[in-house]
């Protein structure tokens, strides 16, 4: 099993940037490929971005391309999500997840985070 602990969400206005955390104890983190999701009040869950083992590949869902970034440090046990040109409609709580046998925008992911608050004023 893997245990996952998200940080960095807060209140910021719109325009600003952001940069989550999510650290990663138990077993080894290279062994999970890796999700940012989130959801906003009254919608679904929906997948932000997903990052494979070692980080060699990458997926963002159209609404954040171009301005969100996913990467991993396998020796730090932490992946990130840095959140440029955000707007209100980013508000969010925002989970990492982590699945081992698989990685992509379609994973059902078997490890969550508790979720961390992002607010973008406008």
């Amino acid at each position: 099993q893997v245990q996952l602990v998200e940080s960095g969400g807060g209140l910021v206005q719109a325009g600003g940037s952001l940069r989550l955390s999510c650290a990663a104890s138990g077993r080894a983190f290279s062994n999970y490929a890796m999700g940012w999701f989130r959801q906003a009040p009254g919608k679904e869950r929906e997948i932000v971005a997903a990052i494979s083992w070692r980080g060699g590949s990458t997926s963002y869902v159209d609404s954040v391309k171009g301005r969100f970034t996913i990467s991993r440090d396998n020796a730090k046990n932490t992946v990130y999500l840095q959140m440029n040109s955000l707007k209100p409609e980013d508000t969010a709580v925002y989970y990492c997840a982590a699945d081992e046998r698989r990685y992509g925008l379609g994973v059902s992911y078997d490890y969550w985070g508790q979720g961390t608050q992002v607010t973008v004023s406008s």
